[in-house]
């Protein structure tokens, strides 16, 4: 599978050793180029500098080609904008966008435009579960 994940954050590295190390082909797009240095040093894949919403930057990356497409900027603009032009202008089969704001993660994921993660209500359906729920503090 060639995953290009837009973001080498703490989320975005971690996913990119973990796909990397399952032998997945993996590109790793940033517009900060201190932050490839979270991915580990025998990181197979690729690190492209620039602007995920950038056509020329994704075609770099290989979007023509890609499986999946993972935004994980700390911006829903971002994410949502990159999403977009990598599900409509490039056709890629599977994206998914990281959106911390609930409602518009919520509208994403009505319109079908994505596939959406949104850690705000992940946190709090875990820590409801923990204090109301079956009681259990474990990840």
């Amino acid at each position: 599978m060639k995953a290009i994940i837009l973001g080498c954050g703490r989320l975005g590295a971690h996913l990119a050793r973990r796909l990397d190390r399952e032998g997945n082909e993996v590109v790793v797009i940033d517009r900060n180029a201190e932050a490839f240095a979270r991915l580990s040093s025998d990181f197979r894949g690729r690190m492209v500098f620039g602007t995920g919403i950038d056509e020329d930057v994704l075609k770099r990356a290989g979007i023509e080609n890609a499986d999946v497409f993972i935004a994980v900027t700390n911006g829903d603009n971002t994410n949502a904008m990159a999403s977009e032009i990598a599900k409509l202008v490039f056709k890629v089969p599977r994206v998914i966008a990281r959106m911390y704001d609930p409602v518009r993660e919520d509208t994403y994921h009505t319109l079908g435009m994505m596939e959406t993660v949104c850690p705000t209500v992940i946190g709090s359906d875990k820590i409801h579960d923990m204090i109301v729920g079956n009681g259990s503090s474990k990840k």
